[in-house]
């Protein structure tokens, strides 16, 4: 008899989720509760990802997990018992209200007060991270029923002083909130300082919106919902898929629109025979690090520390101030149209003045004055929609009857992402992508080395894993990548889709072979640390060194010969 290892199990247990979400969206519906349902919540219960932590343990709630799927979830979501996702975007007119969760990009509609439909745009990536996130939250739903009732069948006290607390909807305080608290905290199986730091996040997620005491009605509405579906039929959670979402699924239609809204904005400026540097990034690094020393020059010098790293704090306090001398300077600003959720920043940096940058980013003047590149900026993709966007950015365009191809000279992808051998705050350097779950493997001829940093962050060298989602990563996957001959140092979920579509661009002469890759990514997390999982918390300031450290590097590497 043959035994699986751990890793293995692992393995198995993702395949098995992502074939029942695709068989899913090809057959068009599903009850979580249903068998479909169950064979979801079974491969993600084998699978343990870290980031669900004590997902598994029927005792207690799994409170970090909740607070990171909330946050990028709709808020009410635990309300709804029909959930439909759709490629349609047509609620602009309609009297459907919008909903942005905090943490995530993602646009979805309350048609009713039960009935909530997510547009989908960035393809099968998005659609297992919500199937993911809605499993997982009716594993703890069906955790929270169980505490509904005592072993008699009747309801508890502790049950019906939390719906008292949520009927009322009034804000607690003083000794109030303490003992709401402390009566959650015994439905959860959590202690008092657990569920009170939960309760705090959650307010914090909130704030601006009419509802008080989130936590409790979060809680109240997963094990409500539970018990209306074991006495109704008609109560049943349903999650379906539209025709018009199957359609979607590969034809990159909003990624198409995207790439040639920016494309014909590189033509309107007259930027098309240019040397072109695609920056994958955040809105914010690179503006700041080009203008904002020559932005904030006219104040006293002691506000204008030499040291580029005290400088960022300065910077970042004055957005307003870079931004309106950028746009003067060669920034245009192009906020996405499509639905992709991609905004880009385009820069002529012949409109630059060299000599105002800070004088710790190395530049040659000549080569801005003689080549005059162009730098495009894109937020950061989503999983596979990675590939979709760069296959169609890469792709030549249509001008009149002649075909115009963009003078491609550099992309760099810059990103955050897990990290195996070290710790939150360090930078990993891709010598190759490996595709988790299938056989794409993609060397990378990385133009950034260790030598390009310097000794005062951590930098590590090799290939990083590129996830079908954070939230199925398992730490004996994970730990097999990184001690096996893999010799894998982080994980990520754009870049060997971004890769793909290089190899693709360049097999097909759309760009030349020569072209510069960079990769460098950031860690936002350990998964393999307790407490250093992304549902413990983002970064804060400890990203904001990395971020610059390879912003800096990028840079310099486009500006100097």
């Amino acid at each position: 008899m043959t035994y699986l290892t751990k890793a293995q199990k692992a393995r198995v247990a993702i395949s098995v989720i992502k074939t029942t979400v695709d068989a899913l969206a090809l057959r068009g519906y599903y009850k979580p509760s249903g068998r479909s349902g169950q064979t979801l919540a079974e491969g993600l219960q084998n699978l343990s990802p870290e980031i669900y932590g004590s997902m598994n343990d029927p005792r207690i709630l799994e409170l970090k997990g909740l607070e990171y799927v909330i946050e990028r979830l709709p808020r009410g979501i635990e309300q709804y018992t029909r959930i439909i996702l759709t490629a349609e975007e047509e609620f602009d007119n309609t009297s459907f209200e919008k909903i942005l969760p905090p943490k995530r990009r993602r646009t979805s509609y309350r048609v009713s007060e039960k009935e909530i439909c997510f547009v989908i745009t960035r393809g099968l990536s998005e659609i297992y991270d919500i199937l993911t996130h809605i499993t997982f939250l009716n594993i703890e739903a069906q955790k929270i029923y169980d505490q509904m009732t005592d072993n008699t069948g009747n309801i508890t006290g502790s049950w019906e002083e939390l719906e008292a607390t949520v009927v009322e909807n009034a804000k607690l305080s003083g000794s109030d909130i303490d003992k709401a608290l402390w009566n959650l905290s015994i439905i959860l199986g959590r202690s008092f300082h657990e569920t009170k730091e939960t309760f705090e996040s959650l307010e914090k997620y909130s704030a601006g919106l009419k509802d008080n005491n989130v936590l409790f009605q979060i809680i109240y509405g997963l094990g409500k919902r539970i018990a209306q579906e074991k006495t109704s039929k008609e109560s049943e959670l349903v999650v379906s898929f539209t025709p018009s979402l199957k359609d979607l699924i590969g034809s990159q239609s909003y990624s198409e629109k995207w790439a040639r809204d920016i494309k014909m904005k590189i033509c309107e400026l007259g930027l098309q025979d240019r040397p072109l540097h695609i920056i994958s990034a955040n809105m914010h690094s690179i503006v700041n690090l080009l203008y904002g020393y020559a932005a904030i020059q006219t104040q006293k010098k002691s506000e204008s520390s030499i040291d580029i790293y005290k400088f960022i704090p300065q910077i970042r306090e004055k957005h307003k101030k870079v931004r309106a001398y950028a746009l003067k300077h060669g920034l245009y600003e192009l906020p996405d149209t499509s639905g992709t959720h991609i905004d880009c920043q385009l820069i002529d940096t012949a409109l630059l003045q060299p000599s105002k940058l800070h004088p710790d980013i190395s530049s040659e003047k000549s080569k801005i004055k003689d080549e005059k590149p162009v730098i495009l900026v894109m937020d950061y993709a989503f999983g596979a929609q990675a590939f979709e966007v760069m296959d169609e950015l890469l792709d030549p365009f249509a001008s009149g009857e002649s075909a115009i191809r963009l003078n491609v000279n550099s992309i760099s992808i810059m990103g955050k992402a897990g990290i195996l051998p070290g710790k939150k705050g360090d930078i990993m350097l891709a010598t190759a992508h490996v595709l988790e779950g299938s056989s794409d493997n993609y060397i990378v001829d990385n133009d950034l080395t260790k030598g390009d940093f310097d000794s005062s962050i951590d930098v590590y060298v090799g290939p990083m894993v590129t996830v079908v989602g954070t939230s199925l990563q398992n730490r004996d996957v994970l730990r097999r990548f990184q001690s096996s001959s893999w010799k894998a140092v982080g994980l990520e979920m754009e870049g060997g889709h971004y890769q793909k579509a290089i190899s693709s661009a360049i097999i097909r002469d759309h760009i030349p072979g020569n072209v510069k890759i960079r990769y460098a990514y950031y860690a936002s997390d350990n998964p393999l640390v307790g407490g250093q999982t992304l549902a413990s918390g983002s970064m804060g300031e400890e990203g904001v060194k990395p971020t610059y450290v390879i912003t800096k590097v990028i840079l310099e590497k486009i500006l100097c010969r």
